[in-house]
């Protein structure tokens, strides 16, 4: 691992003018993929950071549970089913970043005789002690089964000396990959594990890789001042490649080719960014293949999700016209110049002719004001479209962070959603992040939660 120490280290952290990264920032991600006690299929973070993997982890985890597995009950879980899905779900990823099948997959492990061994509480003991960790033990020290591992670093173990027991394998094929992520199930579990998947990932992809798709090289995947994960890291994990902006395809701007995503993705994001018009996330990762969205807020990532596929259905004509019309809007005021309206009725094969279009003009703009409003654009050409979603569906909502969760017990939020059209909704909830965040997706959604506050999306 030493010859690629120094590339990694400046592709993940950067290089911090201080001349070392901060310890506590370190501290932060050197938690393993834990499972919350109070809620079988989610997974715990311990402080703010490590979202920017768990959040993608949880997502994917979400998606193989809920539409790949017999059991009625997803939220219900074995610990060796946990373990199976566990790593279904990370071998998964590791597929998605493999640049190419002949380059193989890198997993990034403890050297021989070097892994963190956690010294393992009972409930009671864990609540009256604080958490210990003891020295590197040999890597075949394994928790039993029906232990929690402690997922906490061990006191000694910084950055430094973390970078210095590392040993990296590449294994050729899919089914020797599957072995080996499972075999190495306690280390994804214990002390630093969700670096270990992080380095793996990254290695698996190719450094040289990322950086071609990285829009600033100089920007590293984790911030140095903040500990925060990078768009380009959420991407590359979400879609196995690290491009840096959320839009569909690439953008020319002065002379420069900007990245975007290329093909639909699994689960989706959504980002609070976009309520706010500082971004606007393109129909790939808006309308992923599987009703799951990672949300993003300033600083955190939490993930919204539901059973029932007709909120990923195939586009209806109504959501097809907003889409086409929005995207002569690129600054989404929710009208367009009427000069473009021939360009928006071609775009949607509607009928075209100079005279017909005109005469729309003045239907939809009868004080000229020489603006159209997406609304009544609507109203004129799909008045009578069904989006195919039911009245009202069960969702969820997760937030990894304790302190985040009612009671601080990390559960899924369960609530009522209702999509509806364009026209004026008959019921107004309340205004939260979690909902101009899903109205980015759906303009008029409403939300019931079943708690007496709505989720937090940080």
């Amino acid at each position: 691992m030493s010859e690629l120490n120094k590339e990694v280290l400046d592709l993940v952290w950067g290089r911090p003018s201080s001349g070392g990264v901060s310890a506590s920032i370190f501290r932060r991600w050197t938690q393993g993929f834990v499972f919350s006690e109070n809620e079988h299929t989610a997974l715990e973070q311990f402080e703010g950071g490590p979202c920017a993997v768990i959040a993608p982890v949880q997502a994917f985890f979400l998606k193989n549970v809920l539409f790949n597995r017999e059991s009625s009950n997803w939220r219900q879980m074995t610990e060796e089913e946990q373990k199976t899905e566990l790593c279904s779900t990370l071998n998964e990823i590791l597929e998605s970043a493999c640049a190419s099948p002949t380059t193989g997959f890198c997993l990034v492990t403890w050297a021989k005789g070097q892994s963190p061994h956690a010294s393992v509480h009972t409930k009671s003991q864990t609540e009256s002690q604080s958490q210990t960790q003891d020295m590197p033990a040999p890597e075949s020290s394994q928790p039993p089964q029906e232990q929690q591992p402690n997922a906490l670093a061990a006191k000694d173990l910084d950055f430094e000396r973390f970078h210095s027991v590392l040993h990296k394998r590449t294994v050729m094929s899919v089914s020797e990959l599957k072995e080996e992520v499972l075999s190495l199930y306690h280390a994804w579990r214990g002390c630093c594990g969700v670096l270990l998947f992080l380095y793996s990932v990254i290695l698996t992809k190719g450094i040289e890789n990322i950086r071609n798709e990285i829009q600033d090289t100089m920007e590293p995947l984790i911030d140095p001042v903040h500990g925060h994960g990078s768009q380009s890291l959420v991407n590359l994990l979400v879609t196995g490649h690290a491009v840096s902006n959320v839009w569909d395809g690439d953008r020319e701007c002065s002379g420069m080719k900007l990245h975007g995503i290329h093909k639909q993705a699994s689960v989706g994001f959504l980002t609070l960014m976009e309520s706010l018009r500082y971004c606007k996330v393109g129909s790939f990762l808006k309308s992923p293949k599987f009703p799951i969205w990672i949300l993003g807020s300033e600083t955190h990532l939490s993930v919204f999700f539901t059973k029932d596929m007709c909120l990923v259905g195939p586009e209806s004509p109504t959501e097809q016209a907003r889409r086409v019309f929005q995207s002569f809007d690129p600054e989404d005021n929710g009208f367009i110049p009427e000069s473009l309206l021939e360009d928006v009725m071609k775009a949607l094969d509607l009928v075209s002719e100079p005279e017909y279009v005109n005469l729309v003009k003045s239907k939809l703009d009868p004080e000229s004001l020489g603006i159209i409003l997406l609304g009544p654009f609507l109203l004129e050409f799909f008045p009578d479209q069904d989006s195919g979603i039911p009245d009202s569906l069960p969702v969820y909502h997760y937030n990894g962070l304790k302190q985040s969760n009612h009671n601080e017990r990390v559960e899924y939020v369960e609530g009522t959603a209702l999509v509806l059209g364009f026209e004026d909704p008959m019921v107004r909830t309340d205004d939260t992040p979690v909902k101009r965040c899903l109205q980015t997706k759906w303009p008029y959604i409403e939300l019931l939660w079943s708690t007496d506050r709505s989720p937090s999306l940080n």
